[in-house]
C-alpha cells in the first residue's frame, strides 16, 4: 500500500514537473472571461477592456496572468505584445503612465502611486533584491529618475531609472525616419517586447495599431536577464496616476514562452474608450419630457443656463487655443474655493490675493493666484512663458500647473504647500516654530538646487528675477520649493534676454540691473546671496534705521566679519544649534554672491559646490569700503575706478575668520 502511494505521488510530482516545464502561450484579443488578478483600481469592463486606472488621482491599478511562469534559472526567450491606449483626464495632461513587468511576486501592495508606477516605493526603488524588469510608458518628466522627457518609453531593472530610454515613436520602414508618438493623445498604439537568451537581448518595438510590426525596434538592449529574474516569475501590468489622473487601458495581450508571441486580432478587439463619454440617451429621456411640461419649465432651465454662463464667462482669445490643455475653467477654479471664499484665502498683497483650492474632479489641492491684467500686447508672450514654466519639473520648484483669464484677471494655479513660505517661519515671531540650522541649511540647498535647474539644466534658461524668502514655501517635509514665476523670463541658451525693464525687490535687486535692466542668472545669483544672508540672520535685506537710515544687512555682515565676529550677525534663534564653522561658510558664499561685479560672483554650478561638495570658497577681497559704496560708484559711472580698487583690496585669509 504504501509503494502505491509513493509511486502515484512521484508519478503527480512528475506531472506538475512536466506541466511546469512546458511553454506558455496565450491570447487575450480583448479580455471578457479572462481570469487575470485584479487589484488597486484596475477592472475589466463589460466590453471586455482592461483599465489598469480609472480618472482619480494618487492611485494604482496591476493584473497579473493568474499562474505563475517558469522562466527556469537561465531565463527562457519570451516575446509579448500588446495593445493599449492612455486617455487623460485633461487632454494632452495625465500621469503617471503604464507598464510591462515580471515580478517575482503577485503582491505588490507596499508599491506606490505617482511616479513609482505601482511597482516601487521609497524604501525598496533601485534595490537589486526587487528582482523586477519592466518596460515603462511614462508620461511624467521626472528629473530624480534622469527622465528624457513626459512622453518616452524606457528598460528598467529593478529601478525607476531607465537603464535605455528614447522618446515615444517608431522608425518608419520605407524612410527609416523616426516617427513621434504621444502617449497622451489618446490614440491607440501596439507594442512589442522580446528578450532572446542567446543573445542576452532585449527589444521594444512601439508603433500605430494597425501597422505593421516595424523592422527596427525603438529600444535595443543587451542585457542579461538571468541575473534579475528568477526561475519562477509573475506578468502582468501596472499603472499609476498623480496629480494629474489619467485612465490607462489595455485592450489587447499575447505572449509566448520561447517563441514569438501570437498575432493579437485586431477586428476581434473591444472599442477603444471614447473621449468624455455620457449616456446621450439618459439625457434624453430626461429633456425631452420636460419639453411637453409647457414653455415655462423650459425657459427656466434656459435662463439659469444663461446666469451660469455669464457667471463663469471666461476670456479665451484665437492664439489661446494651443494653450488648451494648461487652462483650467473658471468654473472649477470657482468651485474649488469655494467662490474664492475669505476662509481659503491664503494670503494678499500687491501682487494679488492667494486661495486655498481642491480642484472638484482630481480632489488635486492647489494654491490659486488672482493677478489684475488688462488684455494687452504682452500678455500672449506671457500666457506662453506661463505654459513653458508649467513644464518645469522639479524637486525643489513649486509646480505651475496653468492658468485662467477672465474679466481683467489672470488665475494662477499652483501646486499647494500646506507649510506656506518660509518668511513666515524667519519674521512671525512664536506664530511658527523656530527652524534649526539643519533645516535652513537644507532650504539653502534645495533652492540652490532648483536655481541650477532653471539656469543651466532645463531646455531654456529661466532667470527667476524674484528671489526671496516670501516666494520660498515648504512642503510637508519642510522642503525648500522656490515659486512665484510670475517675473520670470525665459531664453535660449547661448542668448542673452531682450528684457530691459527693472523688476524685483528692493535690497534683492544686483546693481547692475538699476543700469542696464537686463536680467541674467548672475542677477538671480545676487539675488540669491540676499536670500542666504536673511535665512541665516533672520533680518532681511534692508531695514529702516535711525535717523530714516537704512541698515543693509550685506554691508553689515561685510563689517563683523572684518573685526572677526560674524557668529554675532547670526539669528539669536540659532545661537544653540548651529556649527559655526559651517554657517561662517554659508555667511562668505552669501557675500561672494552678493559681491556688487557681476563677474565676481560664482555661478550656481559652482555655488552647489560650495553647498554640496565642500569645495573650499576662493579668498574674498576685504576692505574699508562697503559693498553699497561700490556698487553706488559702479552705477554712476566709476566701473574703472571699481575695478581698480577692487584689485587693490585685502585678500583676508580664511585662518583669521576661522574656516
Amino acid at each position: 500500500m504504501f509503494m502505491k502511494t509513493y509511486a502515484f505521488a512521484f508519478l503527480l510530482l512528475l506531472c506538475i514537473a512536466l506541466c511546469a516545464s512546458q511553454d506558455v502561450e496565450f491570447t487575450f484579443n480583448g479580455f471578457t472571461g479572462s481570469n487575470l488578478m485584479l487589484d488597486g483600481v484596475a477592472s475589466i469592463e463589460s466590453n471586455g477592456l482592461l483599465r489598469l486606472t480609472n480618472n482619480t488621482s494618487q492611485k494604482k491599478g496591476h493584473a497579473f496572468y493568474p499562474s505563475p511562469v517558469r522562466f527556469g534559472s537561465n531565463t527562457s526567450s519570451f516575446s509579448t505584445t500588446f495593445v493599449f491606449v492612455f486617455v487623460p483626464e485633461k487632454s494632452g495632461i495625465g500621469g503617471q503612465g503604464m507598464a510591462f513587468f515580471i515580478s517575482p511576486t503577485n503582491n505588490l501592495s507596499t508599491a506606490m502611486a505617482a511616479e513609482y508606477l505601482g511597482l516601487f516605493n521609497e524604501e525598496n526603488e533601485g534595490k537589486s533584491t526587487n528582482h523586477i524588469f519592466a518596460v515603462e510608458f511614462d508620461t511624467i518628466q521626472n528629473e530624480e529618475y534622469e527622465d528624457k522627457n513626459n512622453n518616452h518609453v524606457g528598460i528598467n531593472i529593478n529601478s525607476l531609472t531607465s537603464n535605455q530610454s528614447e522618446f515615444a515613436g517608431y522608425y518608419d520602414d520605407d524612410s527609416g525616419s523616426f516617427q513621434n508618438l504621444n502617449l497622451m493623445s489618446h490614440k491607440t498604439m501596439q507594442v512589442w517586447v522580446e528578450y532572446e537568451s542567446e543573445d542576452k537581448e532585449i527589444k521594444v518595438t512601439l508603433s500605430p495599431v494597425g501597422k505593421s510590426k516595424p523592422n527596427k525596434p525603438l529600444l535595443s538592449y543587451k542585457f542579461d536577464l538571468s541575473v534579475v529574474l528568477k526561475d519562477t516569475m509573475y506578468i502582468g501590468f501596472s499603472s499609476s496616476t498623480g496629480s494629474f489622473p489619467a485612465s490607462h487601458y489595455v485592450i489587447g495581450w499575447s505572449f509566448k514562452l520561447n517563441g514569438t508571441a501570437p498575432s493579437i486580432d485586431l477586428s476581434k478587439l473591444p472599442d477603444p474608450p471614447r473621449r468624455n463619454t455620457k449616456e446621450l440617451s439618459k439625457v434624453l429621456k430626461i429633456v425631452l419630457p420636460s419639453v411637453f411640461a409647457g414653455f415655462v419649465l423650459i425657459c427656466v432651465p434656459i435662463f439659469i443656463y444663461m446666469r451660469r454662463q455669464f457667471k463663469y464667462a471666461e476670456l479665451l482669445e484665437d492664439w489661446e487655443v494651443e494653450f488648451g490643455p494648461h487652462r483650467f475653467s473658471y468654473k472649477d477654479l470657482h468651485q474649488a474655493t469655494n467662490g474664492f471664499k475669505e476662509k481659503e484665502l491664503l494670503g494678499a498683497g500687491g501682487f494679488g490675493r492667494v486661495y486655498r483650492g481642491v480642484l472638484p474632479v482630481s480632489k488635486l489641492e492647489v494654491a490659486i493666484k488672482r493677478v489684475s491684467h488688462g488684455s494687452k500686447q504682452g500678455m500672449k508672450q506671457f500666457i506662453a512663458e506661463v505654459v513653458s514654466i508649467g513644464r518645469l519639473r522639479h524637486r525643489n520648484l513649486v509646480q505651475l500647473f496653468g492658468y485662467c483669464r477672465r474679466r481683467g484677471e489672470l488665475l494662477l494655479v499652483y501646486d499647494y504647500m500646506p507649510n506656506g513660505s518660509l518668511d513666515q517661519y524667519l519674521y512671525s515671531g512664536h506664530e511658527k516654530p523656530t527652524l534649526n540650522w539643519i533645516q535652513r541649511f537644507k532650504i539653502i540647498k534645495g533652492v540652490a538646487a532648483g536655481l541650477l535647474y532653471l539656469h543651466e539644466e532645463w531646455e531654456q534658461v529661466v532667470v527667476h528675477r524674484d528671489i526671496k524668502a516670501s516666494n520660498v514655501l515648504l512642503d510637508s517635509e519642510l522642503n525648500g520649493r522656490l515659486g512665484d514665476f510670475g517675473l520670470a523670463i525665459l531664453y535660449d541658451h547661448g542668448t542673452e534676454a531682450d528684457i530691459t525693464n527693472v523688476v524685483g525687490t528692493m535690497g534683492y535687486l544686483a546693481p547692475e540691473l538699476t543700469r542696464t535692466g537686463k536680467a541674467s542668472p548672475l542677477t538671480d545669483v545676487f539675488a540669491f546671496g540676499a536670500f542666504m544672508l536673511e535665512v541665516v540672520c533672520g533680518r532681511r535685506p534692508v531695514e529702516p534705521g535711525a535717523q530714516g537710515e537704512r541698515i543693509v544687512l550685506v554691508d553689515l555682515v561685510l563689517e563683523h566679519w572684518k573685526q572677526g565676529s560674524l557668529a554675532d550677525i547670526v539669528d539669536p534663534q540659532l545661537r544653540e544649534t548651529f556649527a559655526i564653522e559651517e554657517i561662517e561658510m554659508v555667511l562668505k558664499l552669501s557675500l561672494l554672491c552678493s559681491h556688487p561685479l557681476p563677474g565676481a560672483r560664482p555661478t550656481m554650478q559652482q555655488v552647489m559646490q560650495y553647498l554640496d561638495c565642500g569645495k573650499p570658497l576662493p579668498d574674498l577681497m576685504v576692505s574699508s569700503m562697503n559693498y553699497s559704496m561700490l556698487a553706488i560708484l559702479q552705477n554712476e559711472g566709476f566701473d574703472s575706478f571699481v575695478m581698480s580698487y577692487s584689485s587693490q583690496m585685502t585678500s583676508i585669509s580664511t585662518q583669521s575668520v576661522g574656516t
